[in-house]
């Protein structure tokens, strides 16, 4: 790669970090500003922690803070994605996960405003926005987000299917120790939280992605080194250059698509892609610990 390619991924990799950094901090923002005296729960590790929280302090007279709660929970998990995910992914999730419990740490735990209403939708965009631009950059706030994703490659069930499951115990939890209101606050919160995301990501668990290059076999190479993805090759001719190009097809998760981004970016940035929502796939999709069966999985 030459000296431009470098500084090119050098700047990608800057502004992943800063995204990180911003969407930790929207996130403690959104729990010690508007949900954590409300007594409203957010989604995922981080309302598992602030829930866990509240049941030492009132229930134990052990005062832990939801930081270093949402700290210790995701230190198992960070180990086991280390191995089981990529070390690439959850180097920024451990990002994530420090800069998190550092905010939510430094800030203090205020309320904006008494009504329960107001502090359940402005923390569930808040937090919303602070986990779907750390998603969109490839990263993730740790937490369930690793825990779906092991999960997800096992049994290539939807992630959303598990994100539910931990929700629900959330708020069932919330609903038998405090007002059952709260558990109905939490469950707007929830949804809000997961329209942002929806709208600043993808809804979609996989998606399809149609890439036009003039490198193929050398994307196919890189892709399958470090996706281990099937790709169908397609010839193509450009309609207005005349040109005879390569279109890859292929099939990933929304996980893995700033990894994609990065792969084109650096084998061919001229590379034109096209990004396709997947509602359901029948047939073949590769789950951890199976095999790459290039007959079945790759056409040219």
């Amino acid at each position: 790669m030459n000296s431009k390619g470098y500084g090119r991924m050098f700047l990608m990799e800057a502004r992943r970090i800063l995204v990180v950094i911003l969407g930790s901090f929207l996130l403690a923002l959104s729990l010690n500003f508007f949900l954590i005296n409300a007594n409203v729960y957010s989604s995922g590790f981080s309302g598992f922690a602030q829930l866990l929280s509240s049941i030492f302090k009132d229930f134990l007279s052990i005062d832990l803070s939801t930081g270093v709660l949402l700290f210790l929970l995701n230190i198992p998990v960070l180990i086991i994605g280390w191995f089981k995910i990529g070390k690439g992914f959850t180097i920024y999730s451990i990002l994530s996960v420090i800069f998190s419990t550092l905010f939510l740490e430094l800030l203090p735990v205020i309320s904006l405003s008494d009504d329960i209403i107001l502090n359940a939708v402005c923390g569930g965009v808040i937090g919303g926005v602070g986990v779907g631009i750390s998603l969109k950059r490839g990263a993730s706030t740790g937490g369930m987000d690793i825990v779906a994703m092991i999960l997800s490659r096992l049994q290539d069930k939807p992630i959303g299917v598990y994100f539910l499951i931990l929700n629900a115990v959330i708020i069932f939890v919330a609903g038998i120790l405090y007002e059952p209101e709260n558990a109905l606050y939490t469950m707007l919160t929830l949804y809000v939280t997961t329209l942002v995301i929806d709208a600043i990501h993808t809804r979609h668990e996989k998606v399809t992605v149609l890439i036009v290059t003039h490198e193929a076999e050398k994307l196919k190479k890189a892709i399958h080194h470090e996706l281990i993805r099937g790709i169908t090759i397609i010839p193509v001719k450009g309609a207005y250059s005349n040109q005879e190009k390569s279109m890859l097809y292929l099939v990933i998760t929304r996980y893995e698509l700033y990894d994609l981004e990065r792969i084109i970016n650096e084998n061919d940035p001229y590379a034109f892609t096209n990004i396709i929502q997947t509602a359901g796939i029948f047939g073949f999709f590769r789950k951890e610990g199976e095999s790459m069966n290039t007959d079945i999985q790759e056409t040219k």
